[in-house]
Order: C-alpha cells, then structure tokens, then sequence
C-alpha cells in the first residue's frame, strides 16, 4: 500500500503529461486526420504505431547525420607534410606477378615458325619438324584447291568485314557457309561466331539466365566455365564423365524442387563430345536418354570432336548414329575442324535466331573475313566428298596410341577415338621415398567421401598432383621432343583461374596429312624423350 501510495503522484504526472501532449497535438490543423489514419490503418494497436514512430525517427535522424567520418572529433588529423609523406611511402599492389623461372624459360625455348603452319613446317632456326601440335586434323591446312579460293575471294571481297553481322559485317559467304554447316550436321540451321573460345561461352549466357538450372560436367573446359559464370545461373555439377553420377544429380534436384516447390524454370545439361581437357568422350546415346527422362535441354560443345570424328567428321552424332536434332544445341569451333576460324552453332531456327539478338560475341564482334567463311565451305565440301580422309586420321591416331602405349610410366587419358592423345605421368610412377618425383610430391587422394553437387572441387574421384613439378618435367619431354624434329606442346593451362585443376599432360595430334610411318616415327621420337626425362628421374 505504501509503494502505491508513493507512485501515485508519478502516475498522475503522466497521465497529465499525456493529456496535455494529445491537446496540444489535436490543437496542431490536420491532427485528427492523421488519428483517423492511424486508427484505420493499424486498428487502434498502440505498440504497431509506435514501432513505426520510432522507424521514422531513426530514418529522420540518418538522413541529417554526418555522414563523412573525417568530419567526425575522433577521426585523426593530419598535416599535409605527413599526408605527403603517406603518399610517398605507398606501393600500389603490382599488376602482374613475375614470371617463374619455369614459365620463363618456357617462354624463350618456345618454337618460331617461319612460313607456312603445315605438317612440317620451317622453325625460324632453319630446322623443318614434323608438326603434331596443331590441330590440322585432316589437313585441310595445306590443301591447294582452298589456297586458291581463298587468293580468288580476297581479290573479290578484300580483307575484313569490318563490321559486327548485326548492322553492316553479314556478306553473301556468311550466310552459305551458315547453311551449308546446318545441312552438313543436319539441323535446321546454324549460327557462326568470330572467336571460337567466345562462342560456347555466349552460347550459355544467351539462353541461361539467373533462377535457371544448369547441370555440368566438372572436366569443361575454361570457355564453358566462364560461360556458367556470366549466366549468373543455379550450377550443380556431377562427375567427370561419369552419367551415373550426372542421374544422381539430376534426381537430386528434382527432389529438391519437389520440397521446396520451386517454380519451373529452364534447364540445361552441358557437357563436351570429346574433352579439351583429357580426350576423354561422352556418351551421347546416354546423355540424349536422360535429358528426355528428367526433361533437360542439351548444350553439347563439339570443339575437339568436329571435323576428327565420324565417318565424315560431323562429330559424335555420326559416330553414334544419333540424329542431330536429338542434341537441342550443337557448339563447335572452325579454328579446329575447319582449319579457318571461329565457331558456330547448330540447331532449331528458334535457337540460331535469338543468338542473333542476344548472343553478345555475335553482336559485339566483327564477322569473320570472308575468305576465311569460304575456306571454312571449301573444307566442309572436301569433308564431304573425301570420307578417306577420316579413315586416315583415324589410322594414324590408332598408329601413335600403339607406340606410346608401351611406356610404362605414363598413362594416355584419352579415348582411343580421340585424335588429340593426352599423356600423362602415370599414377603408380610415384613414390613418398624419392623414385621419380621428389618426396612427397605423390598425388593427394580427395577429401570428400562423396561428391557435393553443388561444389565444382568437392568430388570424391578429384586427386591433387603437384602439377608444378609434373609441368617441368613435361616441358622437358616437348623440348627433348623438338630438338629431335618433333613438335609437341604440353596443354596449357590456367592455374589458379579453373575452378578444376586439370592433370598436367603432353597434347598430341594426330593429322591425316602425314603418313602412318611419319606417325609412327614422330610417336617413337616422342616414346625416346618420355623414357629418357622421367628414367633420369628414377
């Protein structure tokens, strides 16, 4: 009774207080406007409108702060002799890094061609080797009747286009070359691009947007990575080349979308016919069976598969029998295949037709020379017309896989049908006590137990490999390659900027323009080098 007694004037104070603030509000014109508001609005509950009182008065009161911290009594003062003195003392972070001594003397042992890029081209050094680096598949660099095409339209058209296809760059040769590459896949039509590694990259981001669901392989190549990359799209990623694990994924997002009910958008499968990375091939029977089953659209990048494989080099949908139209857009490059340059895609009018508009390496690029857009028809016509080509390529490549083969300490990634051989040092090569690499330098197995979508390195099958030691030793092998007649590459790579770390490996192409004894012989050139680098090693 006595602590009530003594709050009583406390309380009677407030609600004076209050009384006397709702008079003079009520006194102020409009108030009873706003009361009626405020009433309607949050129905007559006091704790609602003063939470948004206090929101206002917060806002109110940010809006006047001083908002520049050098205004503010605690923020340092400086005279403008240390402030001099600060900026003379700064180092701004460099723009590159300086090269290793290994990529430096990459760089000066790199082979000059003089003349010609043919399949025994002149170095600069006077030295003629046989050339199983680039990809002259079935030598249509050095074919006499394209030479004189291309002389007869650079006379007719000049050099470039000077122009992107959308506004003035599209000539006649533009588009027969674009039909006669859909007749020749057989899809009902076909897009060309300028830059070959730009095509699949745009390909991606002109159909995928965000929100969309894109389900790839985790061996792509870097152009399809960055693809993914501006699509801003939802990636899960399965294992390479492994469509068990590609079911697996597909299964789980479904399930997912089930759960949260996610609302329908487009989906994409992609993937590669044979891998830049390793030579390694899909299955396209497999990949077209469960993209009906869980309704996928297929992007399929042929860059490495076009103009190698097939009867005629139309790629993997020859060799399995499988209707191009089966494959919802077909990615490949004319640089490789064509030995001209670019890429293209094929498939739906649909399809080529919003590239036009959307495709930004279509729309923002000048098009292709028209002499080379002739080289690139020429070489589909002798495709065509001369399947022994193909059978050649394919002999010659079975010749070299015979004689690498019998290195014990390498393994070949690639798929026997690959024309482009990836050799890498074999696994069992390794040992934690010295042997052929230095001590611990032995692959590192994953450490994930299983596989996480939505994680590009998060895979069970993923080995780390001290690839820095296994790029000089291969580096080794080219230069001991070349300096015997025979020129090799290693497979460039990116490191640090793929989001999977590729193997470190020797490149080897294969080309119809040489013979299979000059196959056989440049391959046993290359067997005598990796045996004598990786046996000093021992």
């Amino acid at each position: 009774m006595e602590s009530s007694s003594t709050l009583e004037p406390l309380f009677a104070f407030m609600t004076y207080s209050l009384l006397r603030l709702e008079h003079a509000f009520k006194a102020i014109p409009g108030s009873a406007i706003v009361i009626r508001y405020v009433r309607s609005s949050y129905q007559n509950d006091p704790g609602r409108s003063v939470l948004e009182l206090i929101l206002l008065v917060f806002a109110i009161r940010t809006l006047l702060q001083n908002r520049t911290r050098a205004r503010q009594k605690n923020f340092v003062k400086l005279t403008e002799k240390e402030i001099d003195e600060l900026v003379d003392d700064w180092v701004p972070e460099p723009l590159y890094q300086p090269l290793d001594e290994g990529e430096q003397a990459e760089l000066d042992t790199m082979p000059v061609i003089s003349g010609p890029v043919g399949p025994k081209p002149k170095l600069a050094n006077g030295k003629t080797v046989m050339n199983l680096a680039s990809y002259n598949f079935t030598g249509l660099q050095g074919n006499e009747y394209i030479k004189e095409r291309a002389v007869e339209i650079l006379r007719k058209y000049g050099l470039g286009s000077c122009g992107p296809p959308g506004f003035y760059g599209t000539i006649d040769v533009h588009v027969d070359l674009e039909r006669n590459l859909a007749s020749f896949l057989g899809t009902e039509s076909a897009i060309i691009y300028s830059q070959g590694f730009a095509t699949i990259s745009s390909v991606i981001a002109a159909f995928s947007k965000r929100g969309d669901i894109i389900v790839a392989d985790r061996g792509v190549n870097f152009a399809i990575q960055k693809g993914i990359q501006i699509s801003r799209s939802t990636v899960r990623w399965y294992d390479h080349n492994d469509l068990k694990s590609l079911e697996d994924v597909l299964e789980g997002v479904e399930k997912e979308a089930k759960k949260k009910r996610r609302p329908l958008t487009r989906r994409f499968i992609i993937t590669e016919g044979i891998f830049e990375n390793d030579g390694a091939m899909s299955d396209l029977p497999k990949l077209i069976e469960l993209k009906k089953k869980y309704k996928y659209r297929l992007i399929l990048d042929e860059s490495m598969s076009f103009g190698s494989v097939g009867r005629t080099g139309r790629g993997l949908t020859e060799l399995y029998n499988v209707p191009a139209t089966e494959v919802d857009m077909i990615v490949g490059s004319m640089a490789n295949g064509l030995c001209a340059t670019g890429g293209f895609c094929a498939g739906s009018i649909h399809v080529t037709e919003h590239q036009r508009i959307n495709g930004t390496a279509f729309v923002f690029s000048a098009a292709i020379p028209a002499l080379l857009a002739v080289c690139a028809s020429e070489g589909i016509n002798i495709l065509t017309s001369t399947p022994s080509l193909l059978e050649t390529l394919q002999d010659n490549t079975r010749a070299m896989r015979s004689v690498l083969e019998k290195v014990d300490l390498i393994e070949i990634l690639s798929h026997p049908a690959s024309a482009v051989i990836h050799v890498c040092i074999r696994r069992h090569a390794y040992s934690s006590s010295g042997g052929l690499l230095a001590p611990g330098a032995a692959p590192q197995p994953s450490k994930h137990a299983k596989s996480n979508p939505a994680a590009l390195t998060a895979s069970k099958d993923y080995i780390e490999y001290d690839w820095q030691y296994e790029d000089r030793l291969l580096q080794e092998v080219v230069d001991e390659a070349l300096a015997q007649g025979v020129m090799i590459t290693r497979a460039k790579r990116l490191r640090g900027q793929e989001g999977w770390e590729p193997r470190s490996s020797i490149k080897l192409v294969a080309t119809a323009a040489l013979t299979r004894k000059e196959c056989e012989k440049a391959a046993g050139v290359v067997k005598a080098a990796l045996v004598k680098v990786l046996s000093r090693k021992r």
